[in-house]
């Protein structure tokens, strides 16, 4: 990133120039914290070994980490070179005897590390094994000079198989030795009300806890450094979101023809969440500076008709409207629900993506650049270079998480002063709605439309397998379709497919091997479609039984599935299992949702497996996530296109969000281009924590 201040260069210079970092370590290095020098700084203790305590041998209680300082007595290395048993050295002091145990060990350098007639300092954890004591393997071992080096509270680092805590620690010292000096970006007022030290400061603090209330989230060092991460993102927030108000758009009014067309065609009224949601997209359409605004609503809420009432106003002021959707099958399941009302109000609506090839591609680009086309349904083929309109005046973006924001403003670009309108049907708590989307002003349908049946929860433990199959091959043969969910192993796809195929293995045999599909993440796009669009069909032949792993969370809408059925539910995240059960009771139909857990249970997977049991409430629902999971697990930020926090934890941290973004406005209430002093420090808070799109903002003016 250009322009950075030449004081964080420091920072920014590869992780592997540290010490101890080669080649293998640095991948090792990346992976857990980052690339980067500022990374191992952001990357702070989760525990810590207090190795303070430094007895006589004599008083060294088992089970206790104890700094010791012995003579080195005798060696007794394993008879006939035998790698099984260990290497044994005996030390001891005035009160008594402890034997060091070392496996795999290499002779020759414990000969030269513990030579017999010295004294060393060890520390570890004391163990007694025949009513001797023994230390295996010590963490340390140094002499007595070195003791006060050792004999210390050690910060403990979140790690990852095959880097050494020692490797960490030394690269981490040595990070915080090259921390430059920065100029204060906080108001003083506030530090000294809330007894913040200075950021250095707070960083030393971190790095080098005292005790287990160092490792608090509401511990004054680790507030601080909350703040600072908090601050950057709605600073970067609000950047953006000014410069996109200042960028001019048309007044778009209606005259509620159309709409009015489509509401008369509806088979329901709108409910009164989508009217005053309505009431606002209209607001903003009218006003002078560009809408931006994100459409929350739980699954079957009534955003498509929304969208599609606020695409109208659009068609109604002469102009054209797109909406842009992550796959290609939910795109045709637009075209489908929107096909019919468009035809009630005599709107043409067209489809486009990648697959569709030659001239009925050339016919669909001519009709959209001619304007005889009012809305484009598509994918990420929407925003080529050859998708020309005549004039486009409302982008709407579905599940905007599948898209970066660079695509959304390629779509913008389409037209003149195109109003926004992104809709996602994963319920985000408030505290995380401000850190992804406070660029935008924010909308929630928070009721469902009548005639929706609640779905029947139930908690049933895994050993009633055979039970559940049973239940499944019943539903199937009184006409239900089934869905199938099967667990998320940590970190790792490849178990996830072979859970799944082994699943769709037992139910092919126990039901016929026509009656279960498989979906999985490993498949290619086209083969996942045909596989989900053989269940969703009406075949009587086709499949009745789609397992699948996590892939069918957004969209697809197959009102005869009534029975939702996760294995292992106890590994999902809440929103995501809401997201799941959100797949059925889209019908007239009564629907089951079946949970099946291993047993035991812990406290948490407890608290959350109940909640799904007791509310059908998204909102709700991700709330009780946040505060059960904390903000990095919600939703699984991986894939949720929300920002992953090193330093605040949202569940711990709401009220210092909440007291960033007041701050926020302040701060650009009197120097929005930070230009002052402090407007300078916080420009350097913005490239500590590499906000590029803020700092892109600020540069363009």
């Amino acid at each position: 990133m250009a322009l950075r201040p030449t004081v964080l260069n420091p920072l920014f210079a590869a992780a592997d120039t540290l010490p101890g970092i080669g080649p293998k370590v640095f991948k090792l290095v990346e992976k857990l914290a980052g690339p980067h020098v500022i990374d191992l700084i952001w990357h702070l203790p989760s525990s810590l070994v207090d190795r303070r305590f430094s007895p006589k041998v004599g008083d060294a209680p088992a089970g206790k980490i104890c700094t010791l300082e012995v003579d080195v007595l005798a060696h007794t290395p394993p008879p006939n070179r035998n790698s099984r048993l260990p290497y044994k050295i005996i030390c001891g002091d005035d009160t008594g005897r402890i034997t060091l145990t070392f496996f795999h060990a290499q002779g020759d350098y414990l000969q030269r590390t513990l030579p017999v007639g010295e004294t060393r300092v060890i520390s570890g954890k004391i163990e007694v094994y025949d009513g001797q004591r023994q230390m295996a393997h010590p963490d340390h071992i140094v002499l007595p000079s070195q003791k006060a080096v050792i004999q210390r509270v050690e910060p403990v680092y979140p790690m990852t198989a095959g880097l050494s805590p020692k490797t960490m620690v030394k690269a981490i010292e040595a990070a915080m030795e090259i921390l430059p000096a920065l100029a204060e970006w906080l108001d003083p007022a506030q530090r000294e009300r809330d007894r913040w030290p200075a950021w250095a400061e707070a960083l030393d603090h971190a790095h080098h806890p005292e005790g287990p209330a160092d490792l608090e989230p509401m511990n004054i060092s680790r507030q601080r450094l909350a703040y600072d991460e908090l601050l950057s993102n709605q600073l970067a927030l609000a950047l953006v979101r000014a410069k996109a108000r200042k960028l001019s758009s048309r007044a778009l009014k209606g005259d509620g023809s159309l709409r009015g067309k489509v509401t008369a065609s509806l088979p329901y009224t709108l409910t009164g969440a989508q009217q005053r949601t309505l009431g606002e997209i209209d607001a903003d359409l009218a006003g002078e500076s560009r809408m931006l605004r994100l459409l929350q609503g739980d699954v079957g809420s009534g955003k498509t008709v929304v969208a599609l009432l606020a695409m109208l106003t659009a068609v109604e002021a002469g102009g054209q409207a797109a909406l842009m959707v992550p796959t290609e099958i939910l795109a045709q399941q637009h075209l489908e629900t929107l096909e019919p009302l468009c035809a009630a109000c005599g709107v043409a609506v067209a489809f486009l993506s990648g697959r569709i090839k030659g001239k009925a591609r050339d016919t669909v680009l001519s009709d959209v650049a001619e304007g005889k086309i009012s809305i484009l349904i598509g994918t990420h083929a929407l925003f080529q270079k050859d998708v020309e309109f005549k004039d486009l005046m409302i982008a709407v973006i579905d599940e905007q998480h599948r898209f970066g924001v660079h695509q959304r403003l390629e779509l913008a670009n389409k037209g003149r002063g195109v109003d926004m309108l992104v809709m996602t049907a994963t319920p985000i708590p408030r505290t995380l709605t401000l850190t992804a989307y406070g660029d935008m002003e924010v909308s929630r349908l928070d009721e469902k439309p009548p005639g929706r049946k609640p779905v029947d929860t139930r908690l049933i433990n895994l050993e009633r397998l055979a039970e559940t199959m049973g239940a499944v091959q019943r539903a199937v043969s009184s006409g239900a379709k089934v869905y199938w969910v099967c667990p998320l192993v940590e970190e790792s796809e490849t178990s996830d497919l072979a859970a799944a195929e082994a699943r769709h293995r037992d139910l092919a045999g126990f039901l016929g091997a026509d009656k279960v599909a498989l979906v999985h993440g490993k498949m290619k796009g086209p083969d996942k479609d045909a596989a989900m669009a053989a269940f969703a069909g009406q075949d009587p032949h086709g499949p009745k039984v789609l397992v699948a792993t996590t892939v069918i969370e957004v969209g697809v809408n197959v009102p005869e599935a009534t029975v939702m059925i996760v294995e292992h539910a106890e590994r999902f995240g809440l929103a995501q299992l809401h997201q799941l059960r959100g797949r059925i009771g889209r019908g007239d139909k009564p629907s089951t949702c079946l949970l099946l857990y291993q047993a035991p249970l812990t406290e948490t997977a407890k608290a959350r497996l109940n909640i799904m049991r007791e509310t059908e409430d998204g909102f709700v629902i991700a709330e009780e996530d946040l505060k059960l999971r904390g903000g990095g697990e919600v939703l699984g930020t991986r894939q949720s296109g929300l920002p992953e926090f090193r330093l605040a934890d949202l569940a711990a941290h709401s009220g210092l969000l909440l007291m960033a973004r007041d701050d926020t406005q302040l701060i650009l209430g009197k120097d929005p281009e930070l230009k002052t002093e402090r407007g300078e420090a916080l420009r350097t808070l913005l490239y500590l924590f590499e906000q590029d799109a803020a700092i892109q903002t600020l540069r363009s003016g």
